[in-house]
C-alpha cells in the first residue's frame, strides 16, 4: 500500500495512493464504519502495530470508490507531527572514496530539523548565504512503532516504509563548519516523498535502485545494496542512542556522483535546475530549484 499526506483546497488530510488515484482517509473509513486517528503518525502507528487495524484497512481501501485523481491534489512529505529527520553520513564505499574520507566503521548519525522537509515536488530554496548547492539521492525509511534498544533481526518490525529523500546541502558553510548540521538544516532541504511505500510491498530493501537527475541528466545511478549499513543495522544502532517514533525519518546515505565531486571541476545546482532522485519500487521525487527569502 502507498500511504500519502495531501491538500485539497483548505483541507489537509492522508489517503491511500491506487494507481493514479487517491483514495481519501474519509472515504475509507467510510468502509470501514470507524473514524481513524485525526494524525497521520497516530495512523501509521495503528497500521504499522496492529494486525487486525492493517487487515480492515486494507479491506476497507479495497471497497471504497476511486473518485479523486492525484493530478487533482498536492502531495505533502508523507509524515507528521514534527518528526526526527535522522541521517547518515557516508553510508556508500563509492561516495566515502570520491569525498577522500574514511570508510566509517559505525553508522555516522547527523539530524536536520523537521523544518527541513518538504513536498515531493515542491520548490528546493537556494539561500543568498549559499554559494555551493548540492543534492543528495536517498532511500529513506519511515519508522512506523516507538521504539527503543531493538535488535538488528527485529528492527524491520518498527518500519512502516520507505520513501525516497533528497539530502540538499550547502557544501561552502558543511566545509567551512567541518561538522554537516547548519549546511544540511535549511528549511526545503529534506524533500520526501511522493508517499510512503509500506514494508509489505519491498521484502527487500537492500536491492532497490536508486538515481538522481538534473535537468534530465543522471548523476547518481547505483543500488542500496551497496549500502555500508543496511536498514535492519541502523534502525537498531540508533535506537540504541534515542527513542525513535512514528513518522521519524531515517535517511539512509548516498551513493557516488554528487555535484561537488564531479570530475573535472564540480557541476553543483543552480537556481532553475530541476532535482530528481528515484527510488526503484517508490517512486520519483522532483524539485525546482528557486531562489530563497533569505
Amino acid at each position: 500500500m502507498k500511504l500519502a499526506r495531501f491538500r485539497l483546497g483548505e483541507l489537509t488530510t492522508y489517503g491511500f495512493v491506487e494507481g493514479d488515484y487517491l483514495v481519501f482517509r474519509e472515504e475509507v473509513e467510510e468502509a470501514a464504519g470507524f473514524a481513524f486517528p485525526p494524525y497521520f503518525s497516530d495512523f501509521v502507528e495503528r497500521f504499522v502495530g496492529e494486525a487486525d487495524f492493517r487487515r480492515l484497512v486494507l479491506e476497507a481501501a479495497a471497497r471504497a470508490p476511486r473518485v479523486l485523481k492525484l493530478s487533482q491534489v498536492k502531495l505533502l512529505a508523507p509524515t507528521d507531527n514534527k518528526p526526527k529527520v535522522l541521517c547518515i553520513g557516508l553510508n556508500y564505499r563509492d561516495h566515502a572514496e570520491e569525498s577522500k574520507a574514511a570508510v566509517p566503521d559505525e553508522p555516522i548519525i547527523f539530524l536536520k530539523p523537521h523544518t527541513a522537509l518538504t513536498g515531493p515536488y515542491d520548490p528546493v530554496e537556494y539561500p543568498s548565504i549559499v554559494t555551493q548547492l548540492d543534492y543528495e539521492a536517498e532511500l529513506a525509511v519511515v519508522i512506523g512503532r516507538r521504539c527503543r534498544g531493538v535488535k538488528p533481526e527485529e528492527a524491520l518490525e518498527y518500519v512502516c516504509g520507505y520513501a525516497a529523500f533528497n539530502d540538499i546541502s550547502a557544501r561552502n558553510i558543511q566545509f567551512k563548519d567541518r561538522q554537516w548540521t547548519r549546511g544540511k538544516s535549511f528549511d526545503t532541504f529534506a524533500p520526501l516523498g511522493p508517499w510512503i511505500v509500506t514494508r509489505d510491498e519491498i521484502p527487500n530493501p537492500h536491492n532497490l535502485r536508486i538515481a538522481s537527475r538534473v535537468n534530465g541528466e543522471t548523476r547518481q545511478d547505483s543500488n542500496t545494496r551497496n549500502m555500508i549499513f543496511g536498514v535492519d543495522y541502523l534502525v537498531s544502532f540508533i535506537s540504541m542512542v534515542m527513542t525513535l517514533e512514528p513518522g521519524d525519518v531515517i535517511a539512509t546515505g548516498t551513493p557516488a556522483g554528487v555535484g561537488i565531486f564531479a570530475k573535472p571541476e564540480p557541476r553543483l545546482l543552480k537556481i532553475g535546475d530541476v532535482v530528481e532522485v528515484e527510488v526503484e519500487g517508490v517512486g520519483v521525487i522532483r524539485n525546482t530549484v528557486v531562489k530563497g527569502p533569505v
